[in-house]
């Protein structure tokens, strides 16, 4: 095993007793001596770091802080000092199977969400009137609000939020919210 001059001095300076330490002469300065775990990676240049330590990534607005594509849709939905609870509620993946489907075979559909068209979302709001129910869905998140309750949903795909349908069960105090999917791959599953 072979040891740099840096590593044997480093390893004296280890061994050596505190009071034998007064002499500096014996000590060897090499230039490997003065890098440390700064001196890793390109040199810095000297107009780093003057100025803001935040640097605007486009030129659109410099007041800005952050991109937008920084922040995740729905975000500002999001209230953590809302006291409402969050109500009960399922995603459920629906297929479009016919009899081709079924029973000769034929098409590309199997059991897995991949081959779904439809995202249903059945949120229970119990004590809720229909009226009282606000519905707002973007492409990725889904925000339902009632005075008792306060829904906030990341969804799991993006879904088509212009074409969506929403269905009012009185007897069982449920919102059911349809939306068809649009996923990137959606041409190899179907």
């Amino acid at each position: 095993m072979e040891f740099a001059g840096t590593s044997i001095t480093a390893l004296a300076d280890l061994l050596k007793d505190q009071k034998d330490d007064e002499s500096d002469d014996d000590q060897i300065v090499t230039h490997g001596a003065s890098l440390g775990p700064g001196s890793i990676g390109p040199p810095k240049k000297e107009d780093d770091n003057k100025g803001d330590c935040y640097k605007p990534s486009s030129a659109t607005d410099a007041k800005d802080i952050w991109d937008v594509d920084s922040v995740p849709e729905g975000s500002e939905f999001e209230d953590i000092y809302d006291p409402r609870p969050e109500p009960e509620y399922d995603i459920v993946f629906k297929q479009a199977v016919t009899t081709q489907d079924m029973f000769l075979q034929m098409g590309r559909k199997t059991p897995a969400t991949s081959s779904c068209e439809d995202l249903v979302v059945k949120i229970k709001l119990p004590g809720v009137k229909y009226a009282d129910v606000e519905l707002d869905v973007k492409d990725k998140f889904l925000d339902c609000r009632t005075p008792k309750h306060k829904l906030g949903l990341h969804l799991p795909h993006p879904v088509d939020s212009k074409n969506g349908q929403a269905k009012w069960d009185g007897d069982k105090e449920t919102l059911v919210v349809t939306l068809r999917m649009t996923r990137e791959y959606d041409f190899v599953n179907f």
